[in-house]
Formats: structure tokens, C-alpha cells, sequence
């Protein structure tokens, strides 16, 4: 499997995409201009890969800044944990509070697994639901690639602030503990934002969450 990380838009998002024997899904893609999507684009031509699916760790502005452009090339399922629909249905306001001129969605997202393996035009992984930096937060694991995209709940030496929308620092702690730190010690961490990390590593220097 081939991973590409677009760190993109105004808060440094970072949007991956996933290729694999052809065919390929886009997580979080959080472009905010044309030039960074057509970086996207340029990426799927050169392996000549076929995007299939959209996948969501949560919505929060940043992951889903790029949505509605890309679904004006692909006619593709966009996959959320639905069970708490606030943040996705209120994106036109939460874009309005960081300045950005965005419109709302006209459609619902098809529903990840709460928790549970998923597979998806070839791809597989499992479903981890870590709620406290949002409530439709879900950690995706590849256990056979050794990795998880974490999105905002765990970052290097950090975690994803809770002062938001149904954020809960206790909540966001067992998350870390029970799902992610229950993971093998060499599994790498791709986070939404910043360098990448091993769940080893965090279990031993995370200075807000330890094992």
C-alpha cells in the first residue's frame, strides 16, 4: 500500500491518500485551494489509481474543507460515524466561524461501523471509536500495514483539544487508553495534523495521556 500526506489549508490538516493495486481512498481531504487539490488529482494519475471512497475520522471544518470540490469530480460514497450528525449538518456555520465562505452539505454521509472491522474496495481496517475531540470521532486501524489514522484524537506528544463541540478530556483519555494504546507498541500513528508517530512512543512520552 502506498500513503501520501497533503498537509494542506489554513490549519495544516493532513489529508492521505490511500493507493493500493489500483484503486484508491481519500481521508479527511482538507484542501482549501485548487492548487492543493490539483496536487491531489496529479498524485491519482501518476499511479494511475482510481479514487472509490471518501472516508471521514470526523467531521471538524479543517478535515472536510476539500469535500465538496472533490465530489465535483467523483461521484464517490462518503463514509462518518452518523451517530451524533451535529458538526457534519452545521459545517456552513463552523466554516462561517473561522472566516471561511463555505456552504453547507445537501446530503448524509453513509455510516462507518461504531466499532468493528470495514472493508471497502479492497481496502480493510478496522473501525475504533474515540470520541472527545468530537463525538463522530473514529480512529481507522490497518493492522496488516501496522498503522492508524488517528485524525484529531492522538498526535505526537499531544492530544486533539476538547473545548469544542462535545469535547471531553476524560471522554478523549479512555479513548486513547482503551482503543489506541491497546494497539501493538510498533504501530505507526498518522495524525490530522503534524509528523507522524508509534502508539509505543506516546504510551511512554505523551505528557497529557499515559499508558
Amino acid at each position: 500500500m502506498n500513503i501520501k500526506i497533503f498537509e494542506v489549508g489554513p490549519f495544516m490538516e493532513n489529508t492521505y491518500l490511500l493507493i493500493k493495486e489500483g484503486k484508491a481512498i481519500l481521508i479527511d481531504p482538507g484542501f482549501y485551494n485548487e492548487t492543493e487539490y490539483q496536487a491531489f488529482k496529479k498524485t491519482l494519475t501518476d499511479f494511475n489509481a482510481e479514487l472509490s471512497a471518501i472516508v471521514l475520522t470526523h467531521s471538524h471544518v479543517d478535515h472536510v474543507l476539500g469535500l465538496q470540490r472533490v465530489l465535483k469530480d467523483f461521484e464517490i460514497n462518503v463514509y462518518l460515524n452518523t451517530q451524533d450528525l451535529f458538526l457534519w449538518e452545521n459545517f456552513g456555520s463552523q466554516a462561517t466561524m473561522f472566516g471561511l465562505n463555505q456552504v453547507g452539505f445537501s446530503f448524509t454521509p453513509e455510516a462507518l461501523p461504531v466499532d468493528g472491522d470495514f472493508e471497502l474496495s479492497g481496502f480493510s481496517f478496522e473501525c475504533l471509536y474515540t470520541p472527545g475531540h468530537s463525538p463522530d470521532h473514529t480512529s481507522l486501524y490497518f493492522k496488516e500495514e501496522e498503522f492508524v489514522i488517528a485524525g484529531d484524537a492522538l498526535f505526537r506528544e499531544s492530544i486533539g483539544r476538547t473545548d469544542l463541540y462535545q469535547g471531553d478530556f476524560e471522554i478523549l483519555s479512555a479513548s486513547i487508553k482503551d482503543k489506541l494504546y491497546s494497539l501493538p507498541d510498533n504501530t505507526t500513528v498518522y495524525s490530522g495534523h503534524g509528523p507522524s508517530t508509534t502508539i509505543g512512543h506516546e504510551k511512554t512520552h505523551n505528557p497529557f495521556v499515559k499508558a
